[in-house]
């Protein structure tokens, strides 16, 4: 399977606005916002969509981006008036990066349902 943007971004082999990063995790600014505050939040692992994530393999994985969602919402100062976290998984799910990650998306009222 060829390398993902994300590989190509973790890999350092194209530029992206970084906001965290872990020798697990790295998170940065999405290129298509879809909301104010928009960043992703990826393994450094290759895991191509939800479908492949085993609770007890994967689960300190999950918790530390769930808790890298936390701190940036916080630095990002949408923390308390509330943002969203989704994982699209598949085609009709929306995903479109076959490399697993978490859409942190704050700064406005969102709706539901969400599309």
């Amino acid at each position: 399977m060829a390398d993902t943007i994300f590989k190509k971004i973790i890999d350092k082999e194209i530029p992206a606005d970084i906001v965290f990063e872990s020798d697990s995790i790295l998170a940065f600014r999405d290129i298509n916002p879809k909301a104010p505050t928009h960043i992703l939040i990826i393994p450094k692992e290759e895991i191509p969509t939800v479908r492949e994530i085993n609770g007890k393999e994967h689960g300190p994985l999950l918790g530390e981006m769930i808790d890298a969602a936390n701190s940036i919402a916080k630095k990002e100062g949408i923390s308390e008036d509330g943002f969203r976290l989704v994982f699209n998984c598949g085609d009709k799910g929306g995903q479109e990066v076959y490399h697993l990650h978490l859409h942190l998306l704050g700064g406005r009222q969102m709706a539901w349902p969400a599309g």
